[in-house]
């Protein structure tokens, strides 16, 4: 009796454990918020594949705009993002700190060359951005800066696709597109569009930023994800076919139309070429070049000199990963 009851009684108990791992497991599922959409998203669905692999639960949600998916982490909506939130942690500061450079700033801003043929034939006149606060703005407030102009009337079309398509149609005549955007519109445009003089740097385009509370009580957790980011950063420099291999074997964005997922190899070779993905994803020298660029464009106010990386960024995270990976 008394050992049919110990049995009762230890099944009861291990019972009890695997709800409380089952409850803590749901409870620690990381709420991930992407500001990207199509080909761009491909090696964050990757990476988190890998980190659920690790035993890292995840939801993502897709946005239409980057400033939302910077809301939601701001909020409480989301625990982790990808997008650009220096301004916001600056004039709102706001309880999140960057981890891992995703992307650096390679654009190309475009315009029909009837009308511009160069940035002063700009001045005063209108032109359209990704989004308000976004790498592209600031890449315009700081050619807009350098060659002593100032645009017209600033619009907002998230997604360098949705641009293009605009500029084909004439609703758009000058904005800053991306490398693959850049390139299916002048071969769709034919000879109506040129591409101006750009900003040279390797500023911050996208990061992978998180709200500080789960940072701090999701340590474990918050290092697996972005081990798996710097991994397969790596893995990209030296062989950018990866991301499609890794795309085919996990059936991730299957849906998207064929003609798009028959360019994923050659969308990451040419990125890789052009420097859009830095192999260690950032770090130190990485933030002081962000601080420099974006107090520049006016998105960060102050001196960069003054501007303190702990305000803006957790890099213990990305140390240990680099550690793990080596150097």
């Amino acid at each position: 009796m008394i050992h049919n009851a110990g049995r009762i009684l230890g099944g009861l108990t291990a019972a009890v454990v695997l709800a409380a791992a089952t409850s803590a497991a749901a409870q620690t599922k990381v709420r991930f918020a992407l500001g990207e959409t199509g080909i761009e998203a491909i090696p964050y669905y990757i990476a988190l594949e890998r980190a659920k692999e690790k035993g890292v639960a995840y939801e993502a949600t897709n946005f239409s705009k980057e400033d939302l998916s910077i809301q939601a982490v701001v909020s409480g909506q989301a625990d982790l993002g990808i997008a650009t939130p220096y301004s916001v942690i600056q004039k709102s500061k706001a309880p999140i700190r960057g981890l891992m450079q995703i992307s650096r700033l390679v654009f190309f801003p475009v315009a029909d060359k009837s009308l511009y043929k160069t940035w002063k034939d700009l001045n005063g006149q209108p032109f359209v951005f990704h989004a308000r606060g976004s790498g592209t703005e600031a890449i315009g407030n700081i050619i807009a800066k350098r060659q002593g102009i100032e645009f017209g009337q600033r619009s907002y079309v998230p997604g360098s696709d949705n641009r293009v398509v605009a500029m084909l149609n004439g609703q758009i005549k000058a904005t800053i597109l991306d490398l693959a955007n850049m390139k299916v519109l002048m071969e769709k445009g034919g000879d109506k569009f040129h591409v101006l003089p750009s900003v040279e740097t390797p500023a911050s385009d996208e990061i992978l930023f998180g709200n500080v509370e789960f940072i701090k009580k999701n340590t474990k957790t918050v290092d697996i994800i972005v081990e798996e980011f710097a991994r397969l950063w790596r893995e990209m420099a030296n062989d950018p076919s990866i991301i499609e291999k890794e795309r085919a074997k996990r059936g991730i964005l299957k849906d998207l139309p064929k003609e798009v997922l028959a360019k994923v190899t050659a969308f990451y070779t040419d990125a890789v070429k052009n420097g859009i993905f830095d192999p260690k994803g950032g770090g130190p020298a990485a933030v002081k070049s962000d601080f420099e660029f974006y107090t520049e464009a006016g998105q960060l106010q102050g001196k960069a000199s003054d501007l303190k990386v702990e305000d803006f960024w957790d890099l213990g995270p990305w140390e240990r990963a680099q550690k793990k990976l080596g150097g």
